[in-house]
């Protein structure tokens, strides 16, 4: 599994073996979801540098899907809305975005992706998406499982 170094993948429990114990499934689960996401993290941060950017950019660029105000914006990316003023003018620096009042609530501003933001958002996503692991080692099925399941997870969590 070259596409992992150095995680610990080949922990899947063997036909003959004895069958895993709850306990020692649930072991196995948090060990790999903590290299999991290290693994997504380092993924987003290399292909960010390639397009010259950093990974907060980066995901804010892919949180951009239309105009928004920055607290809204802040809300999709899970961040302090303070940080989103450091991410615009980022996104404004290198000409992917632009700040525009909201015609909701003038004392707000939206963040407007340029015609190039777009253009990069666009190529951006179908990177991360030739490079993902649920996009390189999923079929469409083992896809729309794991949506299904991390789906039910944050419903749980939520209690809903």
């Amino acid at each position: 599994m070259d596409e992992f170094p150095g995680a610990v993948l080949d922990t899947e429990p063997v036909p003959h073996a004895e069958p895993l114990t709850d306990e020692q499934l649930n072991q196995q689960i948090s060990d790999t979801v903590p290299e999991l996401i290290k693994h997504i993290h380092e993924l987003g941060q290399r292909i960010a540098i390639e397009f010259g950017l950093n990974g907060s950019d980066a995901f804010a660029l892919l949180k951009l899907d239309a105009p928004m105000t920055m607290k809204e914006l802040g809300q999709r990316m899970a961040c302090d809305p303070s940080f989103i003023t450091t991410v615009a003018d980022s996104l404004e620096k290198h000409g992917l975005a632009r700040r525009e009042p909201s015609q909701r609530d003038r004392r707000s501003k939206n963040i407007v992706l340029t015609p190039e933001g777009e253009a990069v958002r666009e190529r951006l996503f179908r990177e991360i998406t030739t490079r993902a692991p649920w996009c390189t080692a999923l079929d469409t099925g083992e896809r729309r499982c794991l949506l299904g399941l991390m789906r039910k997870m944050l419903r749980a969590r939520s209690g809903r």
